[in-house]
Parts: structure tokens; sequence; C-alpha cells
């Protein structure tokens, strides 16, 4: 079928109209380039830049880290060899490492070497720097806050003992059981036996904990007058029905 000169027409239009349109790109893009393309490159050069920069700081963190980690075990290694005045020239400069754990265990070693020298006023206070310092994890700050109370036990009243191992006597925590005991001790030297026997029966009942603990905690639990086999036992299924056919 033969085309009229109207469709001619409009097909020549829409080419011409086609080839204006390109050609109005083409020109926006020319002129974007030359107003922006320089800028353009500048910051794609100093993204790859800062990029770069980045993982090169984290290749430098972990290979710093890794050094810290290598100190810290040589100082460690020092130490079960009876080196000790090697081990706690290293173990003091790990005391500044920027890896806060290698930092925290440091200085809790050195506060274990003090007290093992009879030296427990300074044992207590390094104790005490590391469970304040909130820039170091929480467990060894928990860590920390037990062993200065151990050292301090006797120095304490009963009700700062309780108050400051609040949060760590409880079932669960991972200084349960040496935070109880002296939570449970702490209510009986008040006269709180009530208090003191679940303490030592709940801890009697941990199995991850050392079984000198718990055998003690038992023992004293029994003296305590507290049953540690049936303590928060709770009847359940055909007992309770039948606890409940009782009742009625």
């Amino acid at each position: 079928m033969a085309l009229t000169p109207t469709d001619k027409r409009a097909a020549t239009d829409e080419a011409f109209l086609r080839e204006v349109d390109d050609a109005v790109r083409a020109g926006d893009l020319e002129n974007f380039w030359k107003r922006y393309g320089r800028w353009l490159v500048a910051a794609i050069v100093i993204g790859l830049a800062a990029f770069g920069g980045w993982i090169y700081w984290q290749n430098q963190q972990l290979a710093a880290a890794e050094k810290q980690g290598e100190q810290f075990i040589l100082a460690v290694e020092k130490l079960q060899a009876g080196n000790l005045p090697a081990a706690k020239a290293d173990l003091l400069k790990a005391t500044s490492a920027e890896q806060p754990g290698y930092r925290a265990m440091a200085q809790i070693l050195l506060a274990n070497i003090a007290a093992a020298e009879g030296n427990t006023k300074k044992a207590i206070a390094d104790y005490a720097k590391v469970a304040a310092d909130d820039s170091l994890p929480q467990p060894f700050r928990d860590m920390a806050l037990v062993r200065q109370t151990t050292a301090e036990f006797d120095t304490l009243s009963p009700q700062a003992v309780i108050d400051r191992l609040k949060p760590l006597a409880k079932p669960g925590t991972a200084w349960f059981g040496s935070a109880g005991e002296m939570t449970a001790i702490a209510y009986m030297k008040m006269g709180k036996d009530n208090l003191a026997g679940p303490i030592f029966a709940q801890i009697a009942k941990q199995e991850d904990l050392p079984q000198t603990l718990r055998a003690r905690a038992q023992q004293m639990a029994g003296a305590l007058g507290v049953d540690t086999v049936q303590l928060d036992v709770k009847p359940t299924g055909a007992s309770a029905a039948a606890d409940a056919g009782k009742d009625k």
C-alpha cells in the first residue's frame, strides 16, 4: 500500500523530531560534562581514596590487635614459667593496649599478682579501677568486681556486699557462684538465714559450677534447713491434678 503525501510528511516530521531530541540530549550531556565533569571525577577519586584508606586502617587495626595478642601470650608464658619481673613488665605495657580485652586482662592479672604478693591494698585498687572503667568489656568488669569484693569482704558491711553484688548474685549470670555465695554469707552475718538458705540451695543446683562450690553450698543450705532437692519444685501434670483434687 503506497503512502500518501500526508503519511510521508508525518514520517519525516517524526524522524526529524527524533534527531532533534537526540541532538538535545547529546548537547545536554556535553554541557553537563563541561560544567561538572571535573568535579565528578574528583568525587570519584576522593571516594576511592577514602575507601582505600578505610581498608588500610582496618588492616592496621588487625595487625595491631594480633601483635598485642602475641605480647599478652608471651607475658602469660613468662608468668607461668615463674619469670615474674619480666611478666609484670610485659603486662604493664599491655595495660595501655588499644584492644580493650587485652587491656582488661593485663590489669586483672597484675591485680592478681599484687594479691598473691600480699599487697592487698594495691590489688583492691586495681580491681576497682577495672570494674569502674566503662571502656572495658562488661565480663571483665564483672570479674574485677567479684575479685575486688572477695579481697575486701571482711572489711565491708554485709549490706554493702549485698548491694554491690546484687546484679551478679542471680541464677544464670556468669558469676552467680561466687557472688551468690558471698551474698548468702552476708545475709547470714545479718541474721537473715531465711534469705541465705535459698541462695545456697540455688548454687548447689547449678550443674555448671565447680563441684566443690556446689557441695559446700549444699551443706550450708542443709544446715539452714533448706532442702536443695525440693527447692522451687512445683507439681505439674497428673500430680498437680491430684493435689487439686485433695484441696476440694
